[in-house]
């Protein structure tokens, strides 16, 4: 078995894949969340959980539902969002394989805050609540690394907040394509979005309007600030869109 890579495409092109997904035993193992776990706790632990391919599309999760589940995502990727009554919707996060949803619920019971779809088929572990407090509580580690992962997402919804109400849409949008972009192959200085996502996601993500996002593309590829076709977005002036991002943001009010 061999692969294909693109250097400017994040994902391998497989030519002969030994076996599929659905194939594949499913473990806990597999999962960096539980990796270097005492193995009497997995084995434990592994008796309450259920597996699940979902397809992209298919709803996991819906907002106000009462489940209390947490959902480690093994192979795949899913997309977390709000939708208001006039069907506009906020793109919060993605989650992919290693990461995990639903904790919230899981510590305090509420029903769901948002959204989950499949972006990807994906295959999740789903853990009952009880269960996986009783293995946080008894696994410092694994505890541990629960409260880094809710930091690191307390801390993305307050850096979203703070530009939603701080900056203008382009700056908003230098923001976000930063965020979703890594270094370039053999182009130092520059990063590269792929495959680039639809207008409407962006416009999602950064709380505007789609036919706001495809103008401010189009205007920021004639300045020279990216090049897009129609495999990635290459991000031409990083440094510039980094300090222009970070000068607004530290500006004395007027």
């Amino acid at each position: 078995m061999h692969a294909i890579q693109d250097p400017d495409l994040p994902h391998l092109v497989w030519l002969r894949p030994a076996m599929s997904d659905a194939a594949r035993p499913a473990a806990l193992a597999d999962i960096a969340f539980f990796r270097g776990g005492d193995p009497v706790a997995l084995a434990k632990l592994a008796t309450a959980v259920r597996w699940r391919m979902v397809e992209p599309g298919q709803v996991v999760v819906d907002e106000d539902e009462p489940s209390t589940d947490i959902f480690f995502v093994a192979s795949g990727a899913v997309r977390v969002q709000l939708r208001a009554a006039s069907g506009r919707e906020v793109l919060l996060n993605e989650f992919g394989a290693g990461e995990f949803f639903g904790e919230l619920s899981a510590i305090d019971g509420a029903p769901r805050a948002a959204n989950v779809t499949a972006v990807a088929r994906s295959r999740l572990c789903i853990v009952p609540a009880q269960a996986f407090l009783d293995f946080v509580f008894a696994n410092p580690v694994a505890c541990h690394a629960l409260l880094k992962t809710l930091t690191a997402k307390l801390r993305l919804q307050t850096e979203r907040t703070l530009e939603r109400e701080a900056l203008p849409v382009r700056l908003r949008l230098f923001s976000e394509l930063l965020r979703l972009s890594r270094p370039r192959a053999n182009a130092p200085g520059e990063r590269v979005v792929s495959p680039p996502p639809p207008h409407h996601e962006l416009a999602a993500r950064i709380g505007a309007r789609r036919e706001v996002i495809s103008r401010e593309l189009s205007e920021m590829t004639r300045e020279g600030w990216l090049a897009r076709d129609r495999r990635a977005i290459r991000i031409l002036r990083v440094v510039e869109m980094q300090q222009m991002v970070s000068a607004e943001l530290r500006a004395p009010a007027a």
